[in-house]
């Protein structure tokens, strides 16, 4: 499994960097991973002292293996390039990943890219090693997302931003999270969510849902985090820490299933590699390849999320 697969964020907690009382309250959150917002959480007005506001809370630590992030205003703005640069010379060692909005263009993340690289070899930093990911938001971005996906080997991410999403398309209706008025049969976010997530697999990416906003419905957030789980969906935006808990039930395995994928990968190395067999039995269950590549699905989100197998393979016996 690879670096980017096995970051877990089942989790992620949006912080506006304008704030210092949230900050603090984030570092206590058991989230998998968080941003610091320098965009649309942040007045125009609060944007430099936001800037300094993340450099200090990223270098102070106390994160406790959070993938640790900061959302930068999108790359046609004027503040895009300060962002940039203020926060990787001043606590590029302190950050995994930037957060790029708005991306319509993979010139976007060119730009970024070359932008990192060019502040790391400045300050003395691995060159690459801090990723990005795309946050896509209007039509523009979803009919380019291949393009935008194979844009730069730091993408780690494909993150759908439901809100100027839905405004881009003319969807008629101010909740974020819900069916429209009217749309009563199926899904209405199907398509696009699918899109993202055949983009992302495509290219080895994480998909990562958006945030819903009615903060304290946490059935609400419950019922639409388990639609893009069922997907294959890795993660979600939370806003509040009442959905933390959710969002990191919701986008693990269970228990039980996560032993039983453990399981199907033990027998079905046990049956190929000691016995020797084509024909893999687990119980009563006949096993083959796209068994196990189910198996390493589960399993490799129960990993990240930490969890502990309670159930061990013994071999039938010969």
């Amino acid at each position: 499994m690879n670096a980017v697969a096995s970051r877990s964020r089942r989790s992620v907690l949006a912080v506006p960097a304008s704030n210092p009382r949230f900050i603090e309250k984030a570092r206590g959150l058991d989230v998998d991973a968080f941003f610091l917002d320098l965009e649309d959480a942040v007045a125009p007005l609060e944007k430099e002292k936001a800037r300094h506001n993340a450099v200090a809370a990223l270098t102070e630590g106390g994160w406790d293996g959070k993938v640790r992030t900061v959302r930068v205003n999108d790359a046609t703005t004027a503040w895009a390039y300060r962002d940039v640069i203020t926060v990787v010379e001043g606590a590029g060692a302190h950050l995994d990943c930037l957060v790029l909005p708005k991306v319509t263009d993979p010139a976007h993340v060119h730009w970024l890219d070359t932008l990192l690289t060019q502040v790391e070899r400045a300050v003395g930093l691995e060159q690459g090693r801090i990723g990005i990911e795309v946050q896509i938001e209007d039509a523009r971005g979803l009919t380019r997302i291949n393009e935008i996906a194979a844009a730069s080997p730091r993408v780690e991410t494909l993150v759908y931003g439901p809100a100027d999403f839905m405004a881009s398309i003319n969807m008629k209706t101010l909740t974020v999270g819900e069916q429209p008025p009217g749309y009563d049969v199926g899904d209405a976010y199907h398509y696009v969510l699918m899109r993202i997530l055949l983009a992302a697999r495509a290219h080895d990416l994480q998909a990562i849902d958006g945030p819903y906003l009615k903060i304290r419905d946490v059935d609400g957030f419950t019922r639409a985090a388990r639609r893009t789980a069922a997907l294959g969906f890795d993660g979600k935006w939370v806003l509040h820490p009442g959905q933390v808990t959710a969002a990191n039930e919701v986008y693990a395995p269970t228990q039980e299933d996560y032993d039983h994928a453990e399981l199907v990968l033990d027998a079905y190395e046990h049956a190929t590699t000691v016995q020797r067999r084509g024909a893999v039995m687990l119980g009563d269950e006949m096993l083959d390849e796209a068994s196990r590549k189910m198996a390493l699905v589960v399993a490799a989100k129960g990993r990240a999320a930490g969890m502990k197998r309670t159930r061990e393979f013994t071999p039938d016996p010969e």
